[in-house]
């Protein structure tokens, strides 16, 4: 299968780039979202954010193929100059538990899960969470931002 060559979609509302892709709900989902996120950073000189961004973009895309019924995940890329935002959406199910309306979780030290949006806030600039709003009912959407926070003022 030939490489996809990612093109933007639209204006982003910060300026720069906007990008898009939709994954089917499968487990191989976070790994193509990062090396999608990955080749996006790559080409658009934000090379000192790959890893956060790496990291961040896995647990919301895990957390929408191990916690929602979605059969697709959108990945959304927004990168100006100073920052890069991602955003992650599914088309709902048991999602509201994992994904905000309470937070982060604050796992126990015997717990293998419950880490991962606690990493995504403590490497963001920003992050958050919120719905497909009248024209997508039902969908949840989560995202986050990354920068240097010398350059994001």
């Amino acid at each position: 299968m030939p490489a996809a060559t990612p093109t933007p979609v639209q204006p982003n509302p910060l300026g720069g780039e906007s990008y898009r892709l939709t994954l089917p709900n499968t487990a191989a989902a976070p790994r193509i979202a990062r090396d999608f996120l990955t080749s996006l950073l790559g080409v658009s000189r934000h090379p000192g954010l790959v890893d956060d961004a790496r990291l961040c973009v896995t647990e919301l895309v895990t957390n929408a193929h191990c916690h929602t019924r979605t059969p697709l995940i959108r990945v959304h890329v927004a990168v100006n100059r100073k920052r890069v935002t991602v955003a992650v959406t599914d088309d709902g199910g048991p999602a509201h538990e994992a994904f905000g309306v309470l937070g982060p979780r604050t796992a126990g030290p015997d717990q293998e899960h419950g880490r991962g949006l606690a990493l995504v806030q403590s490497l963001a600039l920003a992050w958050g969470t919120g719905s497909g709003g009248e024209r997508h009912p039902g969908r949840t959407v989560v995202w986050f931002t990354l920068g240097r926070p010398e350059l994001t003022a």
